[in-house]
């Protein structure tokens, strides 16, 4: 199960860390992602990471401006969100693949999902 955290409401410019925790005894390191939903538009990915860390995905409006981390050991993955546009407000979810280590904006990778969490930026 993952549970996402941080959500809320900023102003434009400000940042947001969103979390994401997975519960349960074991955890396997394997590619973890986030994905936004905004009202009446499609799911899209906002970005990747490995299994390991070493490498992420951003997608093209996200580059600069997003970062994504995650600790094994914890079993958390974090989505830092600076200079936060209107544009970015949706619902953010964390997800987590079964079997793919590496990182991938596609959702066809991903198998496990959290419940979402709003993410609101002010103009």
């Amino acid at each position: 199960q993952l549970v996402e955290s941080g959500g809320g409401v900023v102003q434009a410019g400000d940042s947001l860390r969103l979390s994401c925790a997975a519960s349960g005894r074991s955890f396997t390191p394997l590619a973890m992602a986030w994905f936004r939903q905004a009202p009446g538009n499609e799911i899209e990915s906002v970005a990747a990471i490995s299994f390991m860390g070493a490498n992420t995905y951003f997608a093209d409006s996200e580059k600069g401006r997003f970062t994504i981390s995650r600790d094994n050991d914890k079993k958390t993955m974090v989505l830092q969100m600076n200079s936060a546009k209107p544009e970015d407000t949706a619902i953010y979810y964390c997800a987590k693949s079964r079997t793919t280590v590496n990182e991938s904006g596609s959702r066809r990778s991903y198998d496990i999902w959290g419940q979402g969490i709003q993410v609101t930026v002010s103009s």
